[in-house]
């Protein structure tokens, strides 16, 4: 087969996401763990220029540092472009230029956002016209996080987050979210619920009865979850946000829990640590709340922006 070329660069836009609830399943004998989550795309995004090229490459800017991004063939997005090229039988490479704004490994899923987008740009630029399906299959093999990155919206993940149904989810929500200057390992952090788990620190891993906390092998995202959804009433959904992972989190950066304190003394509906953190989001009423609690809380020197959801996956823009 053969493909067309163009000199243009293909522009795709992805978004961060926000766990705004997530359960975590026991690890399995291969270490990983079930979890069930609600995620919602956000208005915090990456840009993912390619141009056809004879070898594979990528280069970072954007409002967050990259300095220590790998550029070789271990980066998400070089892996997403040769995956894409092996599958569809497509010679040669593609230049990638990733303008970052979602922090590294802030829990948001930016790393995903740039496999999906690189993916979806590669298939433009390639013209190999994969179907949805297939482009999917190829996002699950990059990461748990990568399917939800090219569907955007609001979705329950489930498995390892990577098995999708469309959540509906009506109106916009509106976040704050405190950004941390450095990043948390998510193995890191599973390893740490883990121990917790063992070591009988988590609140509701005994229940006295069973030993071990109902469900904890097929873990479900609470109905509350999917009606406050519905509803588009985030007064409703503040009570309902829950993270398993938060208490690690927690646990291996405790500054984490001023944060959220601060963040509800300042007006916040509730806050949670979106994924295996740093990242906090913060939940309010509407547009103008989110705009004085990010004064406030910039006056505090955390930095914080504003951002709503739900948002379009990975998607063109530009030739």
């Amino acid at each position: 087969m053969t493909f067309p070329a163009t000199d243009a660069a293909v522009h795709v836009r992805a978004p961060g996401k926000i766990n705004l609830f997530m359960r975590v399943g026991a690890a399995g004998d291969d270490g990983y763990h079930d979890v069930a989550t609600a995620y919602q795309a956000v208005s915090l995004y990456e840009d993912v220029r390619a141009w056809s090229d004879d070898e594979f490459s990528v280069a970072f800017s954007g409002s967050v540092d990259t300095a220590h991004l790998p550029t070789d063939a271990s980066n998400l997005a070089i892996r997403a472009a040769k995956l894409l090229a092996r599958h569809a039988g497509v010679p040669g490479g593609v230049r990638l230029e990733i303008e970052k704004h979602v922090p590294i490994a802030g829990g948001m899923g930016g790393g995903s956002a740039d496999a999906a987008a690189t993916l979806v740009a590669c298939d433009a630029l390639w013209g190999t016209a994969l179907p949805k399906e297939e482009l999917h299959a190829l996002a699950a093999s990059l990461g748990a996080d990568v399917p939800f990155a090219l569907t955007g919206g609001t979705a329950i993940g489930t498995g390892r987050g990577d098995r999708l149904s469309p959540a509906l989810a009506t109106g916009s929500f509106h976040w704050v979210l405190v950004v941390a200057d450095h990043g948390l390992s998510t193995p890191a952090v599973y390893g740490e619920l883990d121990h917790r788990r063992e070591a009988g620190l988590e609140p509701d891993w005994r229940d006295g009865r069973h030993g071990v906390r109902a469900g904890l092998d097929s873990p479900t995202v609470d109905a509350a979850v999917l009606q406050a959804l519905r509803a588009g009433d985030p007064r409703q959904l503040a009570p309902a946000l829950h993270n398993d992972l938060q208490s690690a989190s927690l646990a291996l950066d405790p500054g984490l829990a001023d944060v959220l304190a601060l963040g509800e003394q300042q007006g916040a509906l509730a806050g949670l640590v979106s994924g295996s953190g740093p990242t906090v989001a913060m939940l309010v009423d509407d547009a103008n709340a989110a705009i004085e609690l990010q004064v406030a809380l910039s006056a505090s020197g955390r930095h914080a922006l504003h951002v709503h959801g739900p948002v379009h996956g990975a998607r063109v823009l530009a030739y």
